[in-house]
C-alpha cells in the first residue's frame, strides 16, 4: 500500500484503547470555534440563495412567496438548538443512545416505506403531523453512532480483524442496500451509508483484503439494484451520455450544465436567474449548487468549495487530535457523510456523476437534512473541546497529543500529520 490514502498519510500507532472518557484523558478546553463559523457561512449561503430564487420556485408550484424562506429559516433555528444541544453533550451520553438510536432508526425506516408516500419513485418521506421528515438523515446519524461504539469495542476486545465483526459490518450493509436502496429506493443515501461504514472500518484497522471481499460484494449487490430498476438504468444511460435526449430522461442534466454554464466567470447576480422560473427541476434542493454557479459564477462556486473543504479540514483535524478511539470513529464518519454528499452533489450538477437526489450540506432546503448534520457538527464541536486544537488556534503543526501505550490492535494513521 502507499504512504497516501483519501489524502491523508497513512501509517499505523497504537493508540489509548481502554474504555476511559475523553475528559479522563484531556482536559477540557476552549472548542474549535471555526467549525461555527464555517458552518454559519455556508448556512448563509444556502439562505441567501434560497430568498434569491424563491419568487421563481414558489410561483410554479402555488405558494406564498416567503414559503421556502420561512420553513429554511425555521429549520436553521432548530438546527443551531440541535447543535447547542449536541456540543454539550457527554461523550457518554451517545454512547448509551447507540442501541435506542439504531432502534428508532429501523422502525422509521420500515414506517417510510409502509406510510410514506413516494416522490419520483422514491420512498424517502415520512408526513408527521403536517411536517416532513426524511428517514435517510436519521439513519445515517444513527448509524455512525452505533458503527463508532461498536468498533471501539471490537479494537477494546482485539477482535477487529475477526470474522464475527467482519459478518456483522457486512450484515449491516446489506441490510442499508435492502432497506433504503430497495424499500425505499434510495440508492443515493444507501451509497453514502456504505462509504460511511467502509472507511470508519478502514480506520478502526480492519483488514484491507477483507475490506476489500466485502467491497466487492457490495459493488455486485449495487450493480443488482441498478440492473433491476428501469429507473436506475435510464439514470446510468443519461449520465453517459446526457444530451441524448434532453427533452425527456436528460432534461435535469442538460439543464443543470446549462445553469452551471450560464453563469460564466462572476455570474448573473441575486437576482437575476432564469433557470430557476421552470426550467431547472429542484432548484432550491439538489440543483442549488448549480443555481449558485448561475448567481456567482466560477469563482463564487469556487470559494464555495474552498469553504466546504476548510470545513473538513477542521473537522479532520478534530479527529486526528481526538482522545480516543470512540471519537476518532465517530469524527470519522461524520466527515464520511458530508464529504461524499457533497462530492456526490456537485458532481451530479457539473456532470461528473449520475444525479442521485442527494442534497448538498448545510446549502440546500430542506428541514430533516439541516437539523441533522448542524447536530452532526456540534458533536464535533463537542469533542474538540478536548482536543488540542484550541491551544495552537488551528495550526496544523502541533504536536501529537500523547496516549497511554495499549497492547491492543493497531488503529491506521490515517489522521496522523506529515512528518
Amino acid at each position: 500500500m502507499s504512504d497516501a490514502r483519501f489524502g491523508l498519510r497513512r501509517g499505523r500507532r497504537k493508540l489509548q484503547t481502554n474504555n476511559k472518557d475523553s475528559e479522563q484523558l484531556l482536559r477540557k478546553h476552549r472548542p474549535d470555534y471555526k467549525l461555527l463559523v464555517l458552518m454559519t457561512a455556508l448556512l448563509v449561503l444556502g439562505a441567501v440563495t434560497i430568498y434569491s430564487i424563491s419568487p421563481g420556485v414558489t410561483a410554479l408550484k402555488g405558494l406564498s412567496e416567503n414559503f421556502y424562506n420561512y420553513k429554511q429559516l425555521v429549520a436553521i433555528s432548530l438546527g443551531f438548538i440541535a447543535f447547542i444541544a449536541a456540543s454539550f453533550m457527554n461523550i457518554r451520553f451517545w454512547k448509551r443512545l447507540e442501541i435506542p438510536l439504531i432502534v428508532f432508526a429501523a422502525i422509521v425506516a420500515v414506517s417510510v416505506r409502509a406510510f410514506g408516500a413516494p416522490i419520483n419513485g422514491a420512498y424517502r418521506w415520512l408526513d408527521i403531523g403536517g411536517m416532513s421528515f426524511q428517514a435517510a438523515e436519521l439513519i445515517k446519524f444513527a448509524l455512525i453512532v452505533w458503527l463508532a461504539g461498536f468498533l471501539a469495542r471490537a479494537r477494546i476486545n482485539n477482535t477487529i480483524s475477526n470474522s464475527s465483526t467482519l459478518k456483522m459490518v457486512g450484515a449491516v450493509g446489506l441490510i442499508i442496500i435492502v432497506v433504503v436502496a430497495g424499500l425505499q429506493s434510495d440508492l443515493g443515501s444507501a451509497g453514502v451509508m456504505i462509504a460511511i461504514i467502509g472507511f470508519m472500518s478502514f480506520v478502526a484497522g480492519m483488514s484491507m483484503k477483507k475490506l476489500i471481499l466485502v467491497s466487492g460484494i457490495v459493488i455486485i449487490l449495487l450493480g443488482l439494484a441498478i440492473i433491476s430498476s428501469p429507473y436506475r438504468r435510464e439514470r446510468v444511460s443519461t449520465f453517459l451520455n446526457p444530451t441524448a435526449d434532453c427533452q425527456n430522461e436528460g432534461y435535469q442534466a442538460c439543464q443543470a450544465l446549462i445553469t452551471v454554464g450560464s453563469g460564466g466567470l462572476v455570474g448573473r447576480g441575486l437576482g437575476k436567474s432564469v433557470q430557476a422560473y421552470g426550467y431547472l427541476p429542484e432548484a432550491a434542493n439538489d440543483s442549488i449548487f448549480a443555481i449558485i454557479a448561475e448567481k456567482f459564477g466560477f469563482l463564487g462556486t469556487t470559494i464555495t468549495i474552498i469553504m466546504f473543504l476548510w470545513l473538513f479540514k477542521r473537522i479532520k483535524m478534530v479527529a486526528e487530535y481526538a482522545p480516543n478511539d470512540y471519537s476518532r470513529l465517530l469524527i470519522s464518519g461524520i466527515l464520511t457523510w458530508l464529504s461524499v454528499q457533497m462530492i456526490i452533489n456537485v458532481g451530479a450538477m457539473i456532470g461528473l456523476l449520475p444525479l442521485k437526489g442527494i442534497t448538498l450540506p448545510f446549502v440546500s432546503y430542506g428541514g430533516t437534512s439541516i437539523i441533522f448534520v448542524m447536530m452532526a457538527v456540534g458533536l464535533v464541536f463537542q469533542v474538540s473541546r478536548y482536543t488540542d486544537l484550541a491551544m495552537y488556534e488551528g495550526s496544523t503543526k502541533a504536536p501529537r497529543v500523547h496516549r497511554m501505550k495499549s497492547s491492543g490492535p493497531v488503529v491506521r494513521r490515517i489522521w496522523s500529520r506529515s512528518r
